[in-house]
C-alpha cells in the first residue's frame, strides 16, 4: 500500500489528471475538496478563520467566501501563513482518515491531489495565466500574484518522479496518465 502525490501549479490541469485516474478505478483524494469540507460553517477551522479574518470572509449565508479570502491571503504572506496554520493540519488529518478507509476497502494505492506538495506537470507561463484568469475570473494582476505565491514550476519538475506534460490536448494528457497507472 502506498500514497502517490499529484501536484502542480495553479491552473495546470491537476483536476483533469485526477479525473483520469478516477475513471481508471484508482482511489483519489482531492485536497481542495477536503479544504472545502474543513471550512464548512460551524466547523472548528471555520470558527478560527472567522475569528482571525472577520465576517468579511463570509457570505451572508455563513459559508466561506473563498474569493474574498483569496484576495486577502494572496496579497499578504503573513495572513496566508496564518490561514495555512489553521487549515493545513485539519486538512491533513481528514486526508489521512480518507486514505485509511481506501486501504481498508482494498485499494493498493491512492492518489492524493495536493497542490502545494510541489507542482509537477508543465504548461507555459502564458497558458497557466490564461487558465487561471478564465477559471477564477480574476484580473491579470491578481492571477500573477497568485502564481508568484507558489514555487516555480521548473524547480518542482526537477523534484518529481513523473511529469505529465498537459500543454497538449486531453487525449495526450489521458495517455500520459494511463502510462503512469500501468507503471
Amino acid at each position: 500500500m502506498f500514497i502517490v502525490g499529484l501536484t502542480g501549479g495553479i491552473s495546470t490541469g491537476k483536476s483533469t489528471v485526477l479525473s483520469i485516474f478516477r475513471e481508471n478505478g484508482v482511489a483519489v483524494i482531492d485536497a481542495d475538496q477536503v479544504a472545502r469540507k474543513v471550512l464548512e460553517p460551524g466547523t472548528r477551522a471555520w470558527r478560527e478563520v472567522r475569528n482571525h479574518f472577520g465576517d468579511e470572509v463570509l457570505w451572508p449565508n455563513g459559508k466561506m467566501n473563498r474569493v474574498k479570502l483569496g484576495e486577502i491571503i494572496f496579497s499578504n504572506k503573513k495572513k496566508r501563513t496564518k490561514l495555512n496554520s489553521i487549515t493545513h493540519p485539519k486538512i491533513q488529518h481528514e486526508m489521512m482518515k480518507m486514505a485509511l478507509k481506501c486501504f481498508i476497502s482494498g485499494h493498493s494505492y491512492i492518489i492524493m491531489e495536493v497542490p502545494l506538495l510541489f507542482e509537477t506537470g508543465r504548461i507555459d507561463d502564458d497558458q497557466q495565466l490564461e487558465r487561471l484568469r478564465n477559471r477564477n475570473e480574476v484580473t491579470e494582476a491578481r492571477a500573477i500574484q497568485r502564481i508568484k505565491c507558489q514555487m516555480p514550476l521548473d524547480q518542482k519538475i526537477a523534484m518529481s518522479d513523473f511529469v505529465i506534460d498537459n500543454s497538449g490536448d486531453i487525449e495526450d494528457t489521458r495517455e500520459q496518465t494511463e502510462d503512469i497507472i500501468r507503471y
